[in-house]
C-alpha cells in the first residue's frame, strides 16, 4: 500500500472550578496521506461535560493543495440520533452542496454559490483545527490570517443537525515551542483562533483558543487551550506513525 497512516488519541481535560483536570471526554483520530497528495481525516469525539452529551463521527476528504471536498457528519446528542450529512465542495464550480437529514429537520437539500476559494472545512474535531493550521504559511514569520470556513453547525460544540454554515475567524502564527504530553515530547508551532472578525461564531464569541501542533508536515495537534466560559484542555496522549 502507498499511503501512511497517521493515529493517535487526544484526551479533553475540564479546568472549571472544582472540576480541574477531570476528563470530560475524548477523541481517537486517523489520517490517510495517499501517494496523490490527498488526506483522509477521520475521527471520533466524545464529550461528556457539559450535558446533553455529544457523540460525533467525521469523515473529511482534502485534496492536494489543501484543496477541501467532502465532508461526512454523523452525531448523536444525549445518545439520541441528532442527524447526519454529506457537503461536498466543487472548486470549479464554486458552489457547496449538503444532504443531510436529522429528526428536528427532516430531510434537507442545500445548494450554496461560495465563489472564490475558502480554507476548509470546519469539523469540530480538535484534530481538524489542528491540521487546519497547515494552510499559515509559517515561512513569512509571525502574522495573522483570516480564514473564511464552512462549518455543518457553527454552534460551538458542533452540537445541530448538519447544515451549511459560514464564519470568519482569524489565525495567528504565535511561535514555535516544545510541549510535553502523555505521548511524548515535541517541537510544535503554537497557534491562536481569534474570534472577532464580525458577529462572533454562530453568532455568540468564541473565546481565544490555544492550540500546538506537531512543527512537521502531519501537523498532529499536541495540545490546545480554551478559557472563558468553555475551560477546556487538550492533550495527546497516543500518537502512531
Amino acid at each position: 500500500m502507498r499511503h501512511r497512516t497517521v493515529s493517535g488519541r487526544i484526551r479533553y481535560t475540564s479546568c472549571k472550578p472544582g472540576m480541574e483536570g477531570q476528563e470530560r471526554g475524548r477523541e481517537w483520530f486517523a489520517f490517510t496521506h495517499h501517494a496523490d497528495g490527498s488526506t483522509i481525516m477521520r475521527a471520533r469525539c466524545e464529550i461528556e461535560e457539559p450535558e446533553p452529551t455529544i457523540l460525533r463521527d467525521i469523515i473529511y476528504h482534502i485534496a492536494p493543495g489543501m484543496v477541501p471536498q467532502h465532508l461526512h457528519v454523523h452525531l448523536t446528542l444525549g445518545d439520541q440520533f441528532l442527524g447526519s450529512g454529506w457537503l461536498r465542495h466543487d472548486p470549479v464550480a464554486g458552489i457547496i452542496e449538503c444532504e443531510s437529514f436529522g429528526p428536528a429537520i427532516g430531510r434537507v437539500s442545500q445548494r450554496r454559490v461560495i465563489g472564490s476559494a475558502f480554507d476548509g472545512f470546519g469539523t469540530h474535531p480538535v484534530v481538524g483545527d489542528g491540521y487546519l493550521s497547515k494552510i499559515m504559511d509559517v515561512a513569512t514569520g509571525l502574522h495573522r490570517r483570516t480564514l473564511r470556513v464552512f462549518l455543518p453547525s457553527a454552534d460551538h460544540r458542533g452540537a445541530e443537525p448538519p447544515l451549511i454554515a459560514e464564519v470568519s475567524i482569524a489565525l495567528e502564527y504565535v511561535g514555535d515551542e516544545e510541549r510535553t504530553v502523555g505521548a511524548g515530547t515535541f517541537a510544535c508551532r503554537h497557534f491562536r483562533f481569534v474570534d472577532d472578525e464580525g458577529d462572533g461564531m454562530g453568532g455568540k464569541t468564541h473565546p481565544p483558543y490555544d492550540i500546538w501542533v506537531t512543527a512537521d508536515d502531519d501537523a498532529v495537534l499536541v495540545c490546545g487551550a480554551v478559557d472563558g466560559y468553555m475551560m477546556n484542555r487538550y492533550e495527546l496522549v497516543e500518537l502512531n506513525r
